[in-house]
C-alpha cells in the first residue's frame, strides 16, 4: 500500500501518578503492528526523543465483542505488555476526551477487557483490572548468599512482591533487577515490587518495571499486586491506599474477586513528532 508522506505525527503525552506515556490515535495513522516495537524504542528514549515509560496506540476494535476500543501497549524497550494499570487510566481519559468512548466504557487489552469510569470533575479515573491469578505466597528464593521470602501474583502482568520494614532504604535498582531476572520467573521475567505495610489501610510501594528496566515513579498493576498480596497475608483490609515512590496516591479496592484501581490521570500536553528526525518509518 502506498502511504501519503506526512511531515509530522500528532501525539498525546499523559501521566498517571508519575508513570508517563505517549499516546497515538491510530484510527487515521493506521500504523502496522509490525512497526510499533521500533517506534516504542525510539520514541520512548529520554533526552533524544519524546521520552516515556511506554507507547500506546489506540484504535477501533470491531472484531472484539464487548469493547469500545482497543490498545497496543509497548514498554520503553519495545517489548509488548499485556496490561498496564496507570496507562489504562490514561487511555480511558484520552478515549473520553477524543470521542473514542463515553465516560464509562470498556478497553480491550492483551490481558482482557478492562472496564473504566472517568470522573472529569474530580480528575480521577477508576478501572476494573482483570482478575488476579497465579497467587503464590511465601516462596523462599536465593539471591547470592542470602534468601528472602517472595510472594507472587499476576494482576494483568506478573508481579513479585518483596515485603520490607523500610522500602525507602532499599537499593531498588539492584534488588529489582535480581528479582526481575530470577530463574524462578524465567523466561518471561517479572515486575519487582517492594512494599512496606504502614497499617491495615496504607502501604508504601516501590516498583522496578520489566520493560522499563528501572524503578518507575508508580505502577498501577504493581499497586494492585501489593494490595492483593498484603490482604492475602492478613496484613491489610480490602480497601488500601498505596503511596508510590513519586509521592502519588492510588486507591485499590478488592471486591468479590475483582480488583479496582483509582487515581489521577492527566493529559500533560499534545504535540507533533517528526518521524524522520526520530529514525522511524511509516511503512
Amino acid at each position: 500500500m502506498t502511504r501519503t508522506p506526512r511531515a509530522s505525527v500528532p501525539f498525546y503525552k499523559m501521566q498517571g501518578c508519575g508513570n508517563d506515556f505517549v499516546f497515538i490515535d491510530n484510527r487515521e495513522l493506521k500504523l502496522p503492528v509490525a512497526l510499533m516495537e521500533d517506534w516504542a524504542r525510539k520514541i520512548c528514549r529520554r533526552s533524544f526523543s519524546v521520552g516515556a515509560d511506554g507507547l500506546v496506540f489506540l484504535e477501533e476494535a470491531p472484531d472484539i465483542p464487548g469493547v469500545d476500543y482497543r490498545w497496543h501497549f509497548y514498554n520503553a524497550d519495545g517489548s509488548r505488555a499485556e496490561m498496564c494499570g496507570n496507562a489504562s487510566r490514561c487511555a480511558a481519559l484520552l478515549a473520553f476526551r477524543t470521542g473514542f468512548a463515553g465516560a464509562e466504557h470498556v478497553l480491550g487489552t492483551d490481558a482482557g477487557p478492562v472496564r473504566a469510569r472517568v470522573d472529569v470533575a474530580a480528575g480521577m479515573v477508576k478501572v476494573e483490572l482483570t482478575p488476579p491469578k497465579e497467587l503464590s505466597l511465601n516462596n523462599v528464593l536465593r539471591f547470592g548468599d542470602e534468601t528472602h521470602e517472595i510472594h507472587f501474583v499476576n494482576t494483568g502482568v506478573p508481579h513479585a512482591v518483596w515485603l520490607d520494614a523500610d522500602v525507602a532504604a532499599l537499593d531498588v535498582r539492584a534488588l529489582g533487577a535480581s528479582l526481575r531476572y530470577h530463574e524462578r520467573f524465567a523466561p518471561a521475567g517479572t515486575n519487582a515490587n517492594f512494599v512496606t505495610v504502614i497499617d491495615q489501610h496504607n502501604i508504601l510501594l516501590r516498583t522496578y518495571e520489566r520493560g522499563v528496566e528501572d524503578e518507575t515513579y508508580a505502577c498501577g498493576t504493581g499497586a494492585a499486586a501489593g494490595a492483593v498480596i498484603t490482604h492475602a497475608l492478613g496484613l491489610t483490609g480490602p480497601q488500601v491506599t498505596v503511596r508510590s515512590s513519586g509521592g502519588e496516591l492510588l486507591g485499590i479496592s478488592l471486591e468479590d474477586g475483582s480488583v479496582f484501581l483509582e487515581g489521577k490521570a492527566l493529559l500533560v500536553y499534545t504535540g507533533e513528532m517528526q518521524p524522520e528526525s526520530l529514525g522511524i518509518s511509516l511503512d
